[in-house]
Order: structure tokens, then sequence, then C-alpha cells
């Protein structure tokens, strides 16, 4: 009779192969039906052996071990057991759990039936998805999904210095399956109990002694689309999405503004368009052939993702900052035919060592798109503009300043962005660098 014993990790490895033709079998003291059986050959296979109402002993297969956890194992045969002792014969049950969806099959109708019609940020969703959970939970069936496959992922990214990133994976993962329980598509959650890293409020933006630095390596990036996109987030303060997506038709030069339809919030706003701003604008509708400002070859039509060029900003200023330093040493730095920035760089930083140069400072410490909205508030903020003003020209939310953004018109907007844009061109050394 095949013997009774607790699945562990520990039993299953220490369970010795039998001998050559032969295969020996042990249930489990936990769940009824699930066996492990081992071959001569020492392959270890999880099935559920069950009898059904009217007939016989049937066997479904579940997986081998160690590609297939005990935890998972047990969910899955708890699965078929339900199905079993509903009424439905193994056939049916194994249908059952063939049919089930992949966490990628689930993740495909969660974009089209609720991210893309409801969010704002579905391709945000889908990057993500790319980037983090495609490959490890893609093909997974759903019942073999569980918190430490989760926590596994969250982990890996915090280890990796991505620790908020790790948040947005793991919210994501649980708007999936929230989404797929609301519908009755799925139930449980595997998310939950998964701990999230502390994250605390980013306050970074471009400081006065940085702006001529990042101007400098900003006008140096040889593809216009990116340099005018991050330019336009600069002078607009605009979110990141809404400057992706921005179109022609939203554009007013007459009157120097930008209608945006539907921002984050789901409400429009208008934005003043400094004069900078309306020069790369008019500059860029000269030649564009495009319904959007910022064009790109995907399937959306715009651009989508411009972090290669934002990288390459800040690898020229820190490029720079070298070749300064090792100058001040007497050494000249010039870089190789065809050299690759991060080449270069390397090269320089070893040069500095040898010279026994500081590198403190060399780059620009953390900094991201997302800063160069704060940066127009920041500056806002240091000329003079209320908390109020700010929020109007950021399209912030706040329910304690509703009343009074119902007040403000565009105009005291318009006087706070051209004060603190002159200020940021000042600070940058650049009168009207946008030519």
């Amino acid at each position: 009779m095949p013997e009774r014993i607790g699945f562990t990790k520990d039993a299953i490895r220490r369970l010795p192969a039998p001998p050559v033709g032969t295969r020996a079998t042990y249930h489990d003291a936990k769940i009824p039906g699930l066996q492990l059986r081992v071959t001569s050959g020492g392959i270890k296979t999880f099935s559920v052996f069950r009898r059904v109402k009217g007939g016989g002993p049937e066997r479904i297969t579940i997986g081998t071990f160690p590609n297939t956890s005990i935890e998972k194992a047990r969910k899955r045969a708890a699965t078929i057991n339900s199905a079993i002792e509903g009424g439905a014969n193994p056939a049916e049950a194994r249908r059952a759990h063939k049919d089930e969806p992949t966490f990628g099959e689930l993740f495909k109708d969660y974009l089209q039936q609720h991210a893309k019609p409801k969010k704002r940020t579905w391709e945000e969703d889908q990057r993500q998805y790319d980037l983090h959970l495609a490959k490890s939970l893609g093909a997974k069936k759903l019942s073999g999904i569980d918190r430490s496959d989760l926590a596994a992922i969250h982990s890996s990214l915090t280890r990796a210095g991505k620790s908020t990133t790790a948040n947005r994976v793991l919210a994501l993962a649980s708007s999936v399956f929230g989404w797929a329980n609301s519908y009755g598509l799925w139930e449980g959650n595997p998310v939950k109990g998964v701990r999230r890293n502390a994250e605390r409020k980013r306050d970074r933006f471009l400081q006065a002694a940085e702006l001529p630095r990042f101007f400098k390596a900003l006008n140096a990036e040889p593809n216009d689309t990116l340099r005018d996109y991050f330019l336009i987030s600069l002078l607009t303060g605009a979110r990141r999405s809404n400057v992706l997506a921005m179109k022609w038709r939203e554009v007013d030069f007459d009157r120097g503004e930008w209608r945006i339809p539907r921002t984050k919030n789901n409400d429009p706003q208008t934005v003043p368009l400094m004069p900078e701003a309306v020069a790369i604008l008019k500059r860029r509708q000269e030649v564009s052939s495009s319904t959007f400002v910022f064009p790109g070859p995907g399937e959306t039509g715009h651009l989508v993702e411009p972090k290669s060029g934002w990288h390459r900003i800040l690898d020229r200023d820190e490029l720079e900052q070298l070749a300064s330093r090792l100058l001040a040493k007497g050494k000249k730095f010039e870089v190789e035919h065809a050299e690759a920035l991060p080449h270069a760089i390397q090269r320089a930083r070893l040069a500095a060592k040898k010279l026994h140069i500081d590198l403190e400072g060399v780059r620009m410490p953390d900094i991201r798109i997302h800063d160069l909205r704060r940066t127009l508030g920041s500056w806002q903020a240091r000329t003079g503009a209320s908390l109020a003003i700010i929020g109007k020209s950021l399209g912030h939310k706040m329910p304690q300043t509703t009343a009074i953004y119902a007040r403000l018109d565009v105009d005291p907007v318009r006087e706070s962005m051209e004060r603190a844009t002159s200020a940021i061109l000042v600070a940058a050394g650049a009168k009207r660098p946008l030519k």
C-alpha cells in the first residue's frame, strides 16, 4: 500500500529512487488524493488519484517536483477534488484545469476590458507587465501563482535598488487579480500579505548650480524629438503622459495655451505656454506630418519611452564633468571615434582615479524625468507663487484648495510660470536657448 507522508521539501528530496523498472508512490497526509510518484530515474511527479462516482479510480497529473512546489500542487489538487466532488468526471476536471487562464491571458483581458477604457496610465501598466511580470508569471496558470512568486519579484526589484518600482509592480498584479475577483473570473489574490517597501515623497528638482549643466547636455542631444520633449516637460510642468500624447489640435498659438482634454484627475487643464515653449512647438509644427507633437513608431503613434534619451543627457553631463576635472590636472580627455558614452565614461573615471581626482558630484544624483515637473513648481515657489497658484499650474487636485482653484483664471498662473521660467533660464545661463 502506498506510504502516507507529510509532504515537505526535505522529505521529498530524501525519498530514494526505487529499483529500475518500478515506481514508488507516496500519499500526501494533508490533501486527499494527492500523490507523489517517484521513478527509478529519480523523477518525482505530483498527481491526483481519485475514485469517481459511478466509476473507477482516475489519475490527473499536476506537475513535477521541484518545478511545481508542494503548495501549488496542493492548491491544484484541492481544485480538482472540488470538481470531482461536485460530480465532474476526471476528464472534465482535467479540462477545467487546462482551460484555466494563465496570468498573461488574464492580464490581456484586464488591459482590454478595464485598463484601456478606464485608465489614462494603461500604457504604463503594459510596460510594467512586459518588464517585470511577463517572464516570471505570464505563462503560469492562476492556480500555480502564490504569494511566494510575488514576494520573489518584489524582493528582486528591491535588491536592484528599485524599491518604488517593486511596489508599483505589486500594485499592478493586485489590480489584475482584484479585477478578476470582481467579475467572478477568479477567487483570491496572492499579492495579499506581501509587505511593501516604505516610500518617501520625492522633493528632488534641478538646483541652480545644476541647471547650466543640464541645459548644456540637453542642447547636445542629437534626437530633437527627445530633446524637445524634455524642454516642453520642463517649461509646462505637465505630467509625463500628457506631454507624450500632446496633439497639435490641443495647442492654441494665438492664445499661447495648451488645452489638455483629460488629465490624471479626469479633468481638462489649460496650460499657459511661455514664449520659449511656443518657439519649440512652432519649429516642430513646420516639419511635422503627425497629429502628435512628439510622434513615435509604436501602436500609440506617439513617443512612449524617453528614458534612453534621459540617460544619454546624464551620461553626457557626467563625461563633461570628468573631462573638466582631468583637464584641471593637466590631462586632456578625448572621446574616441564612434565610442559609446558609457565606455567613454568608464575610461574617464579610470583616468581620474589614477590621478586621485575626487569624483563626488560628477553625476547629477538621483534626478528623474518627473523631476522636471517638480522643478517648475519649485522655482515658482522660489519666485513667490502661492501654493494655490502652483497647484493650478501643475494640475494638482487637492480638496482643500478646490474652491480657490475655481476662482483662479489662467492669467496669474501664466505670470507665475513666466517668473519661474525666467529664473530657470537665468540660472541656466541661457536667455533663449531654444532656437
